[in-house]
């Protein structure tokens, strides 16, 4: 018997312009499968920035819309 391997489908991700966030959390808190996270490095402005851990992403761009600062994230589908 061969072990069947489930691979999961890539259904979306999520682009962060680190730059662009100011780290206050709100895509982290607003993420449905909890797929971003706030980086442990700083961007050029002191910011703790958001970050997809690239993985689980389902492309409902929830995060998308929680974010206050236009431009800062980008979410694809498949």
């Amino acid at each position: 018997m061969a072990s069947e391997v489930k691979e999961e489908k890539v259904r979306g991700w999520v682009e962060v312009h680190d730059e662009e966030c100011k780290g206050c959390g709100l895509c982290v808190a607003a993420c449905p499968v909890c797929g971003m996270h706030l980086s442990k490095r700083l961007n050029g402005h002191g910011y703790h920035f958001g970050e997809y851990q690239g993985y689980g992403c389902t492309g409902c761009g929830v995060c998308f819309y929680a974010c206050p600062e236009p431009g800062a994230i980008a979410v694809f589908k498949n």
